[in-house]
């Protein structure tokens, strides 16, 4: 299954420093399956989004899923890709960006030509093969015919999916510099939020030992943290509900709506997948290390 990771400390700019597939467990049975792709997005002190990725196999170089990235920003979004949709490519890697926004999904949208229908001659955002970012184009699209209101694009292009395209899960995160929104959909996938009090050293590690953070400018600062799984013990975690947006704007004022209030209306089972894809968007086998 991928993880997501996002993160606002907005409006200060804050150090996380962030360690990709820090796990140890048997990375020679890993070699041929996993990881697809890491990512890290953020922005720049002028508000450029900025984004480093690479379609690591796990046979490659593992020494960049190991490297620590101190970077400043107000938001960040991270991904760790098992694909489904497309090949290991820049292209295909998470996060994209579009239009000064940063996405990354989770989950699996099926009949694409449809999907490229919808969007039209926005069809020119998409540089990959993934059905994440065509998602993300159409968030875009949304977002332009709603006067740029970055919630009601989200909301907008999620209903569409919901009831025109087989889906198996649509759980993302979206980033601007300043704002961060989040959606669960449906209850196919974890997605969690921590609105973290000042508390010390931020210090997290995901329950699979996939991904690693840690930022001591957190130390009398609040954040909020969104998480594919709980990566600590804080008792303020919380799993979004099937169809919630979750929105934090510049200020770190967090506001919640369910946008989407049924299921799809063509829900995929992983017996709907082809193999690949069912593997990568399975849960881990109970006690297992891996993602």
């Amino acid at each position: 299954m991928c993880r997501l990771f996002g993160m606002s400390g907005a409006p200060h700019r804050v150090r996380a420093t962030f360690w990709l597939l820090e796990a140890e467990d048997s990375l020679l049975a890993q070699s041929h399956r996993e990881p697809d792709g890491t990512g890290l997005g953020y922005f720049g002190t002028d508000g450029t989004p900025r984004v480093d990725k690479r379609p690591i196999a796990a046979f490659d170089d593992r020494a960049f899923a190991r490297e620590g990235r101190a970077v400043h920003s107000k938001t960040f979004v991270a991904h760790i890709r098992y694909a489904t949709t497309g090949g290991l490519t820049p292209e295909n890697t998470h996060p994209f960006e579009q239009e000064g926004r940063l996405l990354a999904h989770n989950g699996v949208i099926q009949n694409l030509p449809k999907l490229e229908a919808r969007l039209a001659s926005d069809r020119g955002l998409v540089h990959g093969d993934t059905d994440s970012e065509r998602f993300f184009a159409l968030v875009t699209k949304e977002t332009d015919s709603h006067g740029g209101d970055v919630s009601a694009g989200l909301v907008a292009a999620a209903r569409w999916v919901a009831e025109e395209l087989p889906v198996f899960a649509l759980n993302v995160i979206l980033t601007t510099s300043n704002e961060l929104w989040a959606l669960r959909y449906p209850q196919t996938h974890p997605l969690y939020v921590l609105e973290r009090q000042p508390a010390g050293t931020l210090e997290q590690r995901s329950a699979s030992g996939t991904m690693h953070v840690h930022s001591a400018d957190l130390d009398d600062r609040r954040a909020v943290v969104l998480a594919s799984e709980q990566m600590d013990e804080d008792p303020g975690w919380r799993p979004l509900a099937s169809g919630e947006l979750l929105h934090v704007d510049g200020e770190l004022r967090v506001s919640s709506t369910i946008a989407i209030e049924h299921p799809p209306r063509y829900p995929l089972e992983l017996a709907d997948l082809a193999p690949h894809a069912a593997a990568s968007q399975a849960a881990p086998a109970a006690g297992s290390q891996t993602a």
